[in-house]
């Protein structure tokens, strides 16, 4: 009987307590904001337990309550302030109340700005962008490497789909290679939260939009990252995802509301055809199921005809911003997104950073298709997407044309000519990224057949044509695959792991060739780096005659003569024809090797580029 009473009464206050807790408050976000800003106003989404039943009351100087919105889930509110100019920084408590029950606090902190310099300095053709996938760089810090709390945990790096450990402090240790190699901006695959169940290293199925992946590091260490690129000369790019969220993530697996995401009867995929959003005769279906499909089962589709979607994405992409630092937005999926939020969201991060860059990935397969996403209404879309540049994969296929086609009246070099020739369709074609791969496609050396030749032709003209250029982790080692599966060009760099055998970070750890095409990359973006021609200066191009393509760089300080021969077999050519521009130069610099060269006749290795500066 005393058992029974003693249980009995442990029970009650057990019970007890548990009724007096204060239920949990999961989320505010943003977590913290700052004064200053450009835009006054600023929605906070809040995530717990029937917040919604209760009232939200706080008082601070200059921060107005303007509205309390309630939604379908009783456990989300959306609050709306009005920051007005001049409101001082500082903490508040936001509190919310309910009858009978205790009170929920939250300090809200309001920041000051960092006005330090070199902050959002903005990515531009002045550059040379290094995409890294994090997971499969460098692993610096085995703390990280696995949680028993994530979904997915363990390092396998026998699995192409599995995590293989690699993380920031890793890129951190390696910011000296990098540097030497002549890269000045880097471009991170998502570094945010994915914790999915399966297959989630490359970062695009988002589950915490406010935080970086514990396995690569914290929101401090992406904030000490971009500082430390600052201070060495690099700049930072940030990978965004607008169209899709992991479904893990708390806003999916417990929605605000129903049209959070695209709804559809049953599972339904993207028809993945881009020309349905601007054929004028498309079919509304083909067109939807394009925009609104998902990309995958545990990639929702976000609906970003939602304004809450819309405050949710365009304040979670400032604050990172103004919180890191970072220098510019790479814009996954671009054509899957709501094209009018896409060209207001472009707006909103051009007022609060001006110098701010944004790029898009389109990977479509027409200039003209690529020109349809781009700033400046140029072919007659009816506004402005406000969108400066894209990843230019026209250019890319160009230049593979270029390196292994027979030539004819369109295709081989002529398709590289043609291509540049259609540059009139874009506001400023100046702003497009070129690239010759990614993690998305087959490896450039692969593509090329492993052919130096090809691989050094396609790296002079990635380094010397217009637009931004980009180059994938390990090209310059000669890493190679072809992306079927897509894990297979997504190997680890070697020797980024204590565990490999060789470390290909240092010349003595790599093979003659590796060593061979390492330096010709870094003579090559070394010289871009110092030569304004390459970076800003005009482009003069010729029509190919015998499979001969040249096409000059020149502003008032240099001109740069850039000569590939498109057949197998070696030739010679006169340069009468290109007297314009060379403008009596009789000689000229052979940029790779220091050589002088005769510029009267010249003669060319078959699939080989001459990269010439000219003596005045």
């Amino acid at each position: 009987m005393k058992k029974t009473l003693l249980f009995t009464a442990c029970c009650l206050v057990l019970a007890i307590g548990a009724s007096a807790q204060i239920p949990a408050l999961e989320r505010v976000e943003p977590m913290f904001w700052w004064v200053g800003m450009h835009n006054p106003n600023l929605q906070l989404i809040v995530h717990g337990d029937h917040i919604a039943s209760r009232k939200v009351e706080f008082s601070y100087p200059g921060v107005k309550l303007v509205a309390v919105h309630k939604v379908e889930n009783p456990d989300y509110l959306f609050i709306d302030l009005r920051i007005f100019s001049g409101t001082v920084p500082g903490t508040f408590p936001i509190k919310f109340k309910k009858a009978g029950e205790k009170v929920i606090t939250y300090n809200y902190d309001l920041k000051k700005r960092d006005a330090s310099s070199g902050r959002a300095q903005g990515v531009t053709d002045k550059d040379l962008i290094y995409l890294i996938m994090p997971d499969r760089f460098s692993n610096g810090d085995t703390d990280n490497d696995s949680f028993a709390k994530m979904r997915e945990t363990g390092i396998h790096r026998d699995s192409m789909f599995s995590r293989h450990g690699g993380d920031l402090k890793g890129i951190m240790d390696h910011l000296d290679y990098l540097k030497d190699l002549g890269v000045t901006a880097i471009w991170l695959t998502p570094a945010v939260e994915n914790d999915e169940p399966h297959a989630s290293y490359h970062g695009y199925a988002v589950t915490d939009h406010y935080k970086i992946d514990p396995r690569y590091g914290t929101n401090a260490l992406y904030k000490q990252f971009v500082e430390k690129c600052h201070a060495m000369g690099m700049k930072v790019v940030m990978d965004l995802v607008h169209n899709h969220a992991g479904t893990e993530g708390y806003t999916i697996s417990d929605m605000p509301m129903k049209s959070w995401v695209h709804q559809w009867p049953k599972y339904t995929t993207s028809n993945f055809r881009d020309a349905a959003v601007m054929d004028p005769h498309a079919s509304p279906a083909d067109r939807k199921k394009m925009l609104d499909g998902w990309f995958d089962h545990r990639m929702a589709d976000m609906n970003e005809n939602n304004p809450y979607v819309q405050n949710f994405l365009t304040q979670n992409h400032i604050w990172w911003v103004e919180y890191s630092g970072v220098d510019g937005f790479r814009l996954d999926t671009y054509p899957y997104n709501d094209a009018d939020y896409m060209s207001k969201w472009a707006v909103d991060v051009k007022n609060e950073f001006p110098h701010f860059s944004i790029f898009g990935e389109t990977l479509v397969w027409s200039a003209a298709n690529q020109a349809f996403f781009t700033e400046g209404n140029t072919v007659n879309r009816g506004f402005d997407t406000h969108l400066p540049g894209v990843t230019d994969g026209v250019w890319k296929e160009a230049v593979y044309d270029a390196l292994n086609a027979n030539e004819g009246w369109t295709e081989g070099i002529n398709r590289l000519y043609a291509v540049m020739a259609q540059d009139f369709l874009y506001k400023d074609a100046t702003k497009n990224t070129i690239f010759l791969d990614n993690h998305d496609m087959s490896r450039f050396l692969s593509v090329v057949g492993e052919d130096m030749n090809k691989y050094r032709s396609g790296m002079a003209m990635l380094m010397t044509m217009r637009g931004v250029p980009q180059i994938y982790y390990g090209d310059e080692i000669l890493m190679k695959n072809f992306s079927n599966p897509d894990g297979l060009v997504r190997s680890d760099f070697p020797g980024g792991w204590k565990e490999d055998k060789v470390n290909k970070f240092i010349a003595s750890g790599r093979t003659d060739a590796e060593n061979n095409a390492f330096n010709y990359v870094r003579k090559l973006a070394n010289y871009r780096k110092n030569t304004t021609a390459l970076q800003t200066g005009k482009l003069m191009q010729y029509i190919p005659e015998k499979g001969i393509y040249v096409y000059f760089r020149y502003d008032d300080k240099k001109t740069v003569m850039v000569v590939y021969n498109s057949r197998d077999k070696e030739q010679s050519t006169t340069t009468e024809r290109y007297a314009e521009r060379i403008s009596g130069a009789k000689s000229a610099k052979n940029i790779i090797t220091d050589e002088l060269v005769n510029l009267s006749n010249l003669t060319i290795s078959g699939k080989s580029t001459l990269l010439l500066e000219l003596i005045k």
